[in-house]
């Protein structure tokens, strides 16, 4: 499975953006279409695009705009060398920092050829005076000449650098430069240290670790050690090393020399210790990443014992909960200290939420902080607020729109709390579009994912939760469900093949017994989600009973939107659509938006993903009418190639915006004709980059008071979500 995985990953680095002159070609091929058809133009919306209006292109969620310049998905190890400079590690970036190099609060690492050919990173890394040393996983790529592991099988390799992050290979070096030592078949490396000229790898999995040649990268030796993670070498030589929980084996801290000989010294008192380090005085510093969320400060000449502590106390959780402060962690997965005792700690909160990287003086204060918050993620904002409040699935920002591009976003809060609601879906899932609504004026988050199999809802109470998102209500879907079994941590979900509506019904946040309302599998093949702005939820299912209506009927009395099956009503697709996509529905107006393929504009092969090729306009819906008033082409795959698809749209005040899935382009269609009035891309201020639309909401809209459009844009390639400002 986790070779499958990496192959997949290797895979989805095939995605270089823009290809203009294929878009501008498909562009006059429709023009001369429409020409040469008059009797389309008068079924159709013509595409006639004025001049367009300036707009400027900004972003939230990460320190730098892209270009050379970003912050990595999520960082899994760091290491400080003794000058502060900070040593990265992770599974996954988009873009290719799996490792990353950082300095004096800025960007300074180059490329570590991580990324792509079915290579990845991993979770250590570490340095001497010579070299980079981090761990990562290389797998096949089939029956080609350069040295890769055999099909359907990986490496879990420590791999070698110069300083400057330059592969340094060596006698006996495997991989195509010759820079990657082979720890195992099986297991990745879970902790590395230096000792004088020898290496220590940790493998969990196997319950050892091993002993390399810095120089050589022969192995030396190797020795026992229960579950090793992350470990840190003392003034003496000796090692400590993080010995994951196992079972009912509690974690805790273990002293080995530097032969492997087992000593006495035993740290025990931290619940989940997941980074390790020393600091200039000789002290251990452990992070604790359970309830505390701090860095714990050990005294370890003699006996260990705890002298200190660095963070509040409950981290983010602490005071207001959620509330970010300078001294406030979540989800702490590095620690350092550099020669003269700065402090530096990432936060990469839960389920990989993103990167949190701070930099401290010796008494606490704080120096810079990068951050890199969003990967396959996108924003929504209050309703109530004008724009002002901005939600993503894990973070609040507050929002000024006076100041410069990149820098209107503050961060506020982290919303998700695995220690208050560890069955949060968050923490099992893996949620990617935000629908922010109010209902009878309390504040509630919808979340769906990449392949829109489930919805979940959380609601609000500041008096008790501060600004955690408690989890209220979820509709699973029949992706979720259909012949697979049921999920772990959903241990009281039905055991029948059933959809089904979760509610909380005594306020815990808890998936308890009794709280379930189920009904017979609906149709397999999803097409998308909506809430309106009463809190009603729509579902279709891409076939001609294909909308299903949720109408919320109130709030019970834990705050809980309340939906049930019972009063749910099904509806037909309109007979213009053969296959349903996506449905906005606005009941002020009782207007109606719908997205799909069409018999006059079908699809190539099974784009599942994607938006279809017409966006229909219905009035009048509730009262029956399915005539409609308007039907717009967009952009859709009609060669096979699957270069030209729209991913994703969002209506807002006058007009519809849709925007394509590989090159990120918007367009922009009147609301009350369907005529197409502009089209943009990301500007200078994002080096006219972006990634790949990967979610089916892929593009958020809101109309200000002003008359201002404020567009949220997924951008999971250098981690952000990025905002279009366009003025009245």
């Amino acid at each position: 499975m986790k070779n499958q995985f990496i192959s997949h990953l290797g895979g989805l680095y095939r995605r270089q953006r823009n290809n203009t002159h294929l878009q501008l070609r498909q562009f006059f091929k429709f023009f001369l279409c429409l020409i040469t058809a008059t009797s389309i133009t008068l079924y159709f919306t013509a595409t006639v695009i004025p001049a367009t209006k300036p707009y400027t292109t900004s972003w939230i969620g990460n320190t730098y705009g892209g270009g050379k310049k970003w912050v990595q998905n999520y960082v899994e190890g760091m290491y400080v060398g003794s000058d502060g400079t900070v040593y990265t590690n992770s599974t996954w970036d988009e873009a290719g920092r799996e490792a990353g190099i950082y300095k004096d609060g800025d960007v300074i690492g180059p490329d570590f050829e991580l990324h792509g050919w079915s290579r990845v990173g991993g979770k250590a890394i570490t340095i001497n005076d010579k070299y980079i040393y981090l761990a990562m996983v290389q797998g096949s790529m089939g029956k080609i000449p350069e040295d890769y592991p055999p099909e359907k099988t990986a490496w879990h390799c420590v791999r070698r650098y110069t300083l400057s992050g330059k592969p340094a290979g060596f006698a006996g070096g495997r991989g195509y430069d010759k820079s990657m030592m082979i720890v195992s078949a099986k297991s990745p490396v879970t902790g590395l240290a230096i000792v004088g000229k020898e290496l220590y790898v940790g493998i969990s999995e196997a319950n050892r670790v091993n002993v390399y040649n810095t120089d050589t990268m022969t192995e030396v030796r190797n020795f026992s050690v229960p579950n090793p993670k992350q470990m840190t070498v003392d003034k003496q030589g000796n090692l400590w090393i993080i010995q994951s929980k196992n079972g009912s084996s509690p974690a805790q801290i273990l002293h080995y020399s530097s032969q492997g000989k087992r000593l006495g010294e035993v740290i025990a008192d931290v619940v989940d210790p997941s980074a390790i380090a020393l600091d200039n005085q000789g002290r251990l510093l452990v992070a604790e990443n359970g309830p505390r969320q701090q860095i714990l400060i050990y005294k370890i000449t003699g006996k260990p014992a705890k002298v200190g502590t660095f963070g509040v106390e409950g981290g983010v959780y602490a005071g207001v909960p959620g509330d970010i402060g300078n001294l406030k962690f979540y989800g702490i997965s590095g620690v350092g200290t550099d020669a003269t005792g700065n402090i530096y700690v990432n936060s990469n909160g839960f389920n990989n939420s993103g990167t949190d990287l701070r930099k401290f003086s010796p008494s606490g204060k704080l120096q810079w902080q990068l951050l890199g918050l969003h990967f396959v993620d996108n924003a929504d904002t209050d309703p109530q607020s004008d724009g002002v409040e901005v939600y993503t699935k894990h973070e609040y920002f507050q929002m000024d729109y006076k100041k410069p591009s990149g820098k209107q976003w503050s961060y506020k809060a982290y919303t998700l709390n695995p220690f208050k609601y560890p069955q949060d879906p968050r923490l099992h899932t893996s949620p990617t579009s935000v629908f922010f609504r109010r209902i009878q004026g309390k504040p509630f988050m919808y979340l769906t994912d990449m392949y829109a199999s489930f919805m979940e809802v959380y609601r609000f109470n500041p008096a008790t939760d501060g600004y955690i998102a408690i989890p209220s209500a979820m509709f699973s879907a029949t992706s979720m469900n259909h012949g697979k079994p049921v999920q772990s941590w959903l241990s009281n979900q039905p055991q029948e093949e059933k959809d089904w509506i979760w509610r909380d019904r005594n306020g815990n946040g808890a998936f308890d017994q009794g709280e379930y309302d189920t009904r017979t599998l609906d149709y397999p093949y999803l097409g998308g989600w909506w809430v309106d702005s009463k809190g009603d939820l729509w579902k279709t299912l891409r076939t001609k009973v294909g909308i299903l209506h949720f109408v919320v009927q109130g709030l019970d009395q834990k705050g809980n939107p309340i939906y049930s099956n019972s009063s749910m009503k099904k509806e037909t697709t309109p007979n213009q659509i053969t296959d349903l996509r996506r449905i906005e529905y606005f009941p002020d107006t009782d207007t109606m938006y719908l997205s799909g393929f069409t018999k006059e504009h079908p699809p190539i092969g099974d784009d599942a993903g994607v938006v279809g090729s017409e966006i229909i306009r219905y009035d009048n819906w509730n009262k029956g009418n399915r005539t409609p008033r308007w039907r717009t082409v967009i952009p859709y795959d009609t060669t096979g190639k699957r270069e030209v698809m729209t991913a994703a749209m969002s209506v807002a005040g006058d007009y519809v915006f849709a925007v394509t899935l590989k090159t990120s382009e918007v367009y922009v269609y009147k609301a009350a004709t369907g005529e197409q009035v502009q089209k943009f891309k990301p500007g200078p201020e994002v080096a006219g980059e972006s990634g790949w639309i990967d979610i089916p909401y892929g593009i958020r809209a809101f109309r200000r008071s002003n008359g201002e459009y404020i567009v949220f844009v997924e951008e999971d390639l250098k981690g952000k979500v990025i905002m279009y400002q366009l003025p009245r």
